[in-house]
């Protein structure tokens, strides 16, 4: 029976890959890293945060640092001046609502007719006081300068 030129390159083929398969093999169990010491395993960070596989060398000083200096939780928060002041931008009397300008944020506060201690009209200068509310700041107690 003779063979076909196809069968010999399927053959070759099945020859050449059972030889690579063999190689790999070798290969992985050759760099198989099961058995490593502890000390090949373990990684340092260094002073800047980045990963080494070299200890970190202990000759620099270390940096004092005082109790006091350390902050537990969170940031205090620093009460600033309740009292603002800014320029009605808009105000609508039949609706009873207005739009404040604070002169230190910039930003455009709502307000409603029932926080008016007097009346006023928009381009007015007035003070007032921020009130957190769930759209966002109100200004309450509004008075005409």
């Amino acid at each position: 029976m003779s063979e076909t030129f196809s069968k010999k390159e399927k053959a070759k083929k099945k020859a050449k890959s059972k030889q690579d398969k063999a190689e790999k093999m070798k290969e992985r169990k050759a760099n198989n890293n099961k058995g490593k010491s502890l000390e090949d395993m373990m990684a340092y960070v260094d002073e800047y945060g980045n990963l080494t596989d070299t200890p970190p060398v202990p000759t620099r000083e270390r940096k004092e640092i005082a109790l006091e200096d350390i902050q537990l939780g969170a940031a205090p928060i620093v009460q600033e001046d309740p009292e603002r002041k800014g320029v009605v931008s808009f105000f609508n009397e039949d609706k009873g609502y207005g739009f404040i300008i604070d002169d230190k944020t910039k930003e455009n506060i709502f307000f409603h007719f029932k926080q008016l201690t007097q009346p006023v009209k928009e381009k007015d200068r007035v003070s007032f006081e921020r009130e957190k509310t769930e759209r966002g700041y109100s200004a309450i107690q509004i008075k005409k300068i």
